[in-house]
């Protein structure tokens, strides 16, 4: 048992059902009332900038990013905070570089970026399966995760609820893609940004409460309570001491966070490049105030509840952000006190539901747009022949997640989130910032960037020590670790980024006919200029 209050559980489990109920409604009542491309791949762009800030925050703010990195900050302090950040700036380059860009070029999918300026079903059959690659392993990470935790704070051991967990959160997932499409999804997504952003801000209060509102006194709390002292609020405590693992993980998250497909798509959705503007600066402030309360919150988990304790909960600190609750509220909670409890509880569900909800949906549009409507057919699908092809893949891809998820639910899967990350730097960012910005880019040049940057993201994982040799791997009984670092950007970003070089020097006899078709089309990716509509 987890030790939590009786009336904490009860009502959590209330809740849990509450919001399960009220997000279906959101889908039903907001969904696509008919079978047409545009309201279900982008909702009509009929959002205002607000809201979709508040949507592309929340598919940004993951629940593998609240859960993990509050509890990378509890047990490595300084290192767990540069890493924050490091997401912070992920999210602020894509504002300032990427987000007018890609809404000028994209219409319903990554896929459809990258064929603005290079046509072709080999290019849309390549950006599907980096699609599918970068987003899959987070869809299992976080489904298998899932289980344990609604255990963890329900109260039960058994292996069977933590199974039905995942199938039951998978089927709902499932649910939310199929019935709520784009502008569904996004709903759900404000509604989960907005309690998330209630029950941190409470729970940092009460931390900051608790150390008279000083900073100073928290950090030297924190350092205490981690058992490491100095090294706490130094750097290397995570990477022990290896700066180059520390760099290497940094540039994975800066480059590779906020290009995920599921992050891109959500720009489509903006009405004009103002508006796109708009809800980045949304986005990134939201996300801005999150992180720093999820500091607070890590702070406060070591200096209230210990190395120790939070090790016990779970070795890599996911179950902080309830422990730290937990905490502060006592054995013996008033109302309120329970009411703050199951706050944190619903906000953790629903970060889960809205995330993986939103990487089902892009698995699903990239399957069903890019795979099957343009890169395997020659004739055009019509809109409702298509639109049930999203939704069957929709559920084909949360069938598979839900199968995979429940058959590795007890393995440290920390290695696939850290591959998302890896494959959104090496392939995907490459990819489009040749597309977006070098004119002599060509068909080649891109093919290889996807196709390099994947394959070598993959390779060296398979290598590194979150798969094998250390207790906190895959294989912790094994060790074939030939590539010591924890992610993979310092070799495979430039990997990506040489490849596309590489592929574009020796396909320079194509370049000429590359050049004159971005020319024609540069003043829409650039400047959002009227361009003749395209079609689907």
């Amino acid at each position: 048992m987890t030790g939590f209050n009786s009336d904490a559980q009860t009502m959590s489990f209330v809740a849990f059902i509450a919001v399960i109920t009220v997000t279906l409604l959101l889908c039903v009542m907001t969904g696509p009332d008919r079978d047409d491309l545009g309201e279900y791949y982008t909702g009509f762009r009929s959002l205002s900038p607000m809201q979709s800030g508040l949507a592309i925050a929340g598919d940004y703010i993951s629940a593998s990013t609240v859960l993990a990195t509050i509890g990378v900050i509890a047990l490595a302090g300084y290192d767990g905070l540069t890493l924050t950040l490091s997401t912070v700036l992920s999210l602020v380059l894509m504002m300032f570089l990427l987000a007018e860009p890609l809404r000028n070029a994209g219409r319903f999918t990554m896929g459809d970026v990258l064929t603005r300026r290079t046509p072709g079903p080999a290019v849309r059959i390549t950006a599907s399966a980096v699609t599918l690659a970068a987003l899959l392993p987070l869809v299992v990470f976080q489904l298998a995760g899932s289980g344990e935790l609604l255990a963890f704070v329900l109260g039960f051991e058994a292996d069977g609820f933590k199974t039905g967990s995942i199938v039951f959160l998978g089927v709902l997932m499932i649910a939310y893609a199929t019935i709520g499409g784009m502008k569904g999804t996004a709903f759900i997504q404000i509604v989960k940004t907005v309690v998330l952003l209630g029950a941190s801000a409470a729970v940092a209060v009460l931390v900051l409460n608790r150390h008279d509102f000083s900073l100073p006194t928290l950090l030297d709390a924190a350092g205490k309570g981690s058992g490491a002292g100095d090294a706490y609020l130094a750097s290397g405590l995570q990477f022990g001491g290896d700066d180059i693992d520390m760099i290497s993980a940094q540039l994975t998250v800066v480059l590779g966070a906020a290009v995920l497909p599921h992050i891109t798509m959500r720009v489509f959705t903006a009405r004009s490049a103002t508006a796109v503007r708009r809800s980045m600066s949304w986005a990134v402030s939201t996300v801005v105030v999150t992180c720093l309360l999820i500091a607070v919150i890590g702070f406060g988990a070591a200096a209230i509840v210990g190395h120790k304790g939070l090790v016990a909960g779970d070795p890599q600190g996911k179950t902080a952000f309830l422990l730290v609750t937990q905490a502060l509220l006592g054995a013996d909670p008033t109302f309120g006190e329970t009411l703050v409890f199951t706050a944190v509880a619903t906000a953790i569900f629903l970060t889960l539901l809205a995330s993986v909800a939103g990487i089902t949906l892009a698995c699903a549009n990239t399957l069903a747009h890019d795979l099957i409507a343009h890169g395997l057919r020659r004739t055009r699908l019509q809109h409702t022949t298509e639109m049930a092809v999203a939704r069957a893949a929709a559920a084909v891809v949360g069938l598979a997640a839900i199968a995979v998820a429940a058959l590795v639910q007890h393995e440290n899967l920390q290695a696939l989130v850290t591959l998302s990350f890896s494959i959104g730097a090496s392939a995907v960012a490459p990819a489009l910032v040749y597309s977006m910005f070098w004119r002599r880019f060509t068909r080649t040049g891109l093919l290889s960037t996807l196709i390099v940057g994947t394959a070598s993201a993959i390779v060296l994982m398979t290598g590194s020590n979150l798969v094998s040799g250390t207790p906190q791997s895959v294989f912790p009984g094994s060790d074939f670790n030939w590539f010591p670092y924890t992610t993979t950007g310092l070799v495979s970003v430039p990997l990506g980024f040489l490849a596309g070089w590489l592929g574009t020097r020796v396909s320079a006899r194509d370049a000429a006919a590359q050049r004159e078709l971005y020319e024609s089309v540069e003043p829409v990716i650039l400047a959002g200029a009227p361009a003749p509509p395209r079609g689907a």
